[in-house]
């Protein structure tokens, strides 16, 4: 399929119909799909707890999203290597929702975005997703980075901190109280963990840091608690009801139970219930999960299609996050969307199609309800170092670097304020203030690049005989509404003292109603002053705009000729300048053209 019909399609499970119908499926593309699946799968389980952990609920709900929304959203999606399930983006949006609204209003913010990713698809708006800035990008994510990054130094030290503040200056002053109280067994399993995984690339084995940190850490913490520490694990932080009664510690062995989302709990413990009310106090928190599911996953799907050179259909990706977001709530999954980590890692270990990231899930499946009982023994201080690496991946820190180095002002502008928003306040309001902020300063960048130029003495004009009282101006940029008024009021001034001008408007690639509008009080006020204009050589666009806002030649006042060199050539000097009565400033022809 050509790229461009990638662009504004939609087709339900578009990259497994292209990867695996459109074209032989066999053994051996199968085989390489299953490795890298396993590979994944693998690397994605303590990923998944660790992350549902930090995202404030039970880890068992994390590895529920990995496979079930892992899953159907490889079945369904638009990308051919997308690995999808909980990632380290929308812990900061998830944890607040957690504390508020206890695990129902998480499952219901997450099933109301799947909606909202629906939409987005049915309206074609997965290519839009690109306009955003890098800048912009780079800022939310680094300021998600800093903020996971926070909210790990609890378990990192082993503090006892019961719950944290919801502002992340609070939380620093909390953290920083009890930092004193650290206990140091969390802290040394903690620290294992991290060198490990800091030193373990310079070996170059094909095996990911994060396992041999985890198992190492895994290990120290169990040797330490043997000999009397209390590192905290998943089995004491956690637990579950068996079905027989009583409470089995660490996460349950056996596969969820469909369930309504509201019929989970709040945070008292007691059924979220369904309500209107409900659903407006979650609609903005869905609203940016939506916003944020949809930014990850295209931006892990186009880092593919550079990796690959294959091409994702990016409205048909938002169909499968969509489904995967409604479906996964109702057993107990919270919000998945791409991980570009894990996508990449699949790609690498050879997957061939979508089959990989089926593969995967059904990996975390089998480790849930055969290695639960292992998986409790996790202990905390490790899952808080493998957070803490993922958010620095996360936060390109050497990209903003290079950023707040080399890039333009407005840029790093763009970028501290994307960035400074995301920590202290919302993710929200940083990606929309960013948004509007870079679109504002690119807008003033466009508008002060038009310029106005007087040519009459250029040797293309000179060459000609102009007559006397005449000049050519030119215009160079976009005449839009933020640079149209400055370039007419300029081009009003320059004209007072003279019969008439040629206005050379090749350079002239677009032209707005707002600019539109300001031709249209140049024409007045030459009209009134007695002043010829000769438009020459407009763009095809200009003069879409100028054809369907009415504005034709005008009898002795506005003339148009497709080029320099026939404007030169009229007869100029023939032509009588004609004044109006200075009561009707604005009777300007407005006909068709």
């Amino acid at each position: 399929m050509p790229h461009r019909a990638h662009l504004f399609s939609l087709r339900l499970a578009h990259a497994f119909r292209e990867a695996c119908i459109d074209q032989p499926y066999n053994s051996r593309r199968f085989l390489r799909d299953l490795m890298a699946g396993v590979t994944v799968g693998i690397i994605a389980i303590p990923l998944a707890m660790a992350l549902a952990i930090a995202s404030g609920v039970a880890p068992q709900y994390g590895l529920y999203t990995a496979f079930i929304a892992g899953f159907i959203i490889a079945l369904t999606g638009g990308s051919r290597f997308s690995v999808s399930g909980p990632t380290a983006a929308f812990v900061v949006i998830l944890y607040p929702i957690a504390q508020s609204y206890g695990l129902g209003g998480l499952l219901l913010a997450t099933l109301m975005s799947g909606v909202l990713l629906i939409v987005m698809a049915l309206m074609r708006l997965g290519r839009f997703i690109e306009y955003i800035p890098e800048s912009v990008t780079l800022g939310f994510t680094g300021g998600i980075a800093v903020v996971i990054a926070t909210l790990q130094v609890k378990d990192f030290f082993g503090l006892s901190v019961e719950s944290m503040p919801e502002h992340y200056w609070d939380k620093l002053a909390v953290l920083a109280q009890n930092l004193p109280a650290l206990d140091s067994m969390s802290a040394l399993v903690a620290v294992v963990t991290l060198v490990v995984m800091l030193l373990w690339p310079r070996l170059k084995t094909p095996v990911p840091p994060h396992l041999p940190a985890v198992i190492i850490g895994s290990l120290l913490a169990a040797w330490l608690n043997a000999n009397g520490a209390a590192v905290d694990t998943i089995g004491s932080r956690f637990s579950y009801l068996l079905p027989g009664g009583g409470v089995g510690a660490g996460i349950p062995p056996f596969l969820p139970e469909f369930s309504w989302p509201w019929q989970q709990a709040d945070v008292n413990g007691n059924p979220l219930g369904f309500s209107w009310s409900m659903v407006r106090e979650l609609l903005p928190a869905a609203f940016a999960i939506a916003m944020l599911g949809a930014i990850e996953s295209l931006l892990c799907a186009v880092v593919l299609d550079g990796m690959t050179g294959k091409r994702h259909s990016a409205n048909s990706e938002l169909m499968g996050q969509g489904l995967g977001n409604i479906i996964v709530p109702f057993f107990g999954g919270i919000t998945a969307t791409a991980a570009i980590a894990r996508s990449a890692a699949n790609y690498r270990a050879g997957a061939e199609s979508p089959v990989a990231a089926m593969i995967h899930a059904l990996v975390v499946l089998l480790a849930l309800v055969s290695l639960a009982g292992v998986l409790a023994y996790l202990p905390m201080p490790a899952m808080a170092s493998l957070l803490i690496m993922v958010a620095w991946n996360m936060s390109e820190a050497p990209k903003a670097v290079h950023l707040l180095k080399t890039a333009p002002r407005s840029d790093v502008l763009v970028f501290l304020t994307c960035f400074s928003l995301t920590v202290a306040l919302d993710m929200v309001i940083a990606i929309t203030t960013g948004v509007l902020l870079a679109a504002v300063l690119f807008m003033r960048e466009m508008a002060e690049m038009t310029k106005v130029t007087d040519i009459t003495t250029g040797k293309r004009v000179s060459d000609e005989n102009l007559p006397s009282g005449w000049k050519v101006f030119k215009i160079n940029g976009p005449l839009f509404f933020a640079a149209a008024d400055r370039i007419f009021g300029e081009l009003a001034e320059l004209s007072r003292n003279v019969d008439g001008f040629i206005l050379y408007m090749d350079g002239v690639t677009v032209l707005d109603a707002g600019g539109l509008s300001a031709l249209n009080k140049l024409v007045a006020t030459c009209q009134n002053n007695g002043t010829r204009i000769v438009i020459a050589d407009l763009q095809s666009q200009p003069q879409r705009t100028l054809a369907r806002g009415g504005l034709g030649p005008v009898d002795g006042v506005l003339q148009f000729t497709s080029s320099l060199r026939e404007a030169l050539a009229l007869p100029l000097s023939s032509i009588a300048p004609q004044s109006s009565s200075p009561s009707e400033p604005n009777s300007v022809h407005i006909g068709p053209n």
